[in-house]
């Protein structure tokens, strides 16, 4: 009798994954895993390459080097996805669910709230209406890996309130998600671990917490003059900001105010992906 092998606990395995357009590489040896029931998103400024990364992993775009392991059915959401002007979102989901041989998942629709939008146009949708609609093809046939590309993009707090619960659902259910998001309020609540691409290179995976810690003991330390305002990254907020002070001392200019913050999660993020440098 032959025995049963065991679902591996990882849905997503990337190893070492590299891309170039030209003569600009875009993604430099990225390397991550994604378990089952996990949320892990992809963060960093524009150009950092997360699009690319997810289009990788999709099979929408070749790679010259690393692997990609896929462990599952897949749906996927993309930021720019478009669908033809006159097609309505009943029409859209019977061609979907035709195109992946399986029944309309009549689950997601109430979650994302499709039902003010049937008689419409895609092309009469608002922005927030088409994103929701897309978000529901991607969950035709309930897929065991989830790809969403800014989901919440175009979304009003009500909608994306219940887009988040809908998406912790789909967690608890099993569903791997990875996801980018610009939104640090949403990664915060959804994401189980994050990873932040700055350049093609990742260069933090962890979990929020994980990531405050990293930059624990930095202040955001902002001084007023006649002359305006700077924002400077201080560690050792003691040694620097009297060094600061001397400094605008030697130059003659007066301080107003100093105002010291140990900083949010988001400018944490933009520390490391290379916005603000310490």
């Amino acid at each position: 009798m032959m025995e049963k092998k065991e679902k591996r606990r990882e849905a997503v395995k990337v190893e070492n994954l590299k891309k170039s357009y030209g003569d600009r590489q875009v993604l430099k040896g990225v390397s991550f895993q994604v378990g089952r029931g996990e949320i892990f998103g992809v963060l960093g400024v524009n150009g950092a390459g997360k699009t690319t990364l997810l289009e990788c992993l999709e099979g929408f775009r070749r790679y010259e080097e690393g692997t990609v392991w896929i462990g599952g059915t897949c749906g996927v959401q993309l930021q720019n996805a478009a669908l033809p002007a006159y097609i309505r979102p009943e029409e859209a989901m019977k061609l979907f669910s035709g195109w992946k041989g399986t029944k309309r998942d009549r689950q997601s629709r109430p979650a994302l709230e499709l039902e003010d939008i049937r008689g419409k146009r895609y092309g009469q949708l608002s922005t927030g209406q088409k994103r929701r609609l897309q978000l529901a093809l991607a969950l035709i046939g309930s897929p065991e890996i989830l790809f969403l590309d800014e989901p919440a993009a175009g979304l009003d707090v009500e909608a994306r309130q219940k887009l988040h619960r809908a998406i912790l659902e789909l967690k608890k259910e099993g569903t791997a998600i990875i996801l980018t998001s610009h939104d640090m309020g949403e990664v915060e609540q959804l994401c189980d671990r994050i990873a932040i691409l700055r350049e093609g290179s990742l260069i933090f995976q962890g979990t929020a917490k994980e990531l405050a810690a990293r930059t624990d003991g930095r202040c955001r330390v902002k001084i007023v003059t006649k002359e305006g305002e700077e924002v400077r990254f201080m560690r050792e907020i003691g040694e620097e900001l009297l060094a600061a002070l001397e400094e605008y001392k030697r130059k003659g200019i007066r301080i107003q105010d100093i105002q010291v913050d140990r900083g949010t999660l988001e400018e944490h993020f933009l520390s490391l992906a290379g916005e603000v440098r310490p």
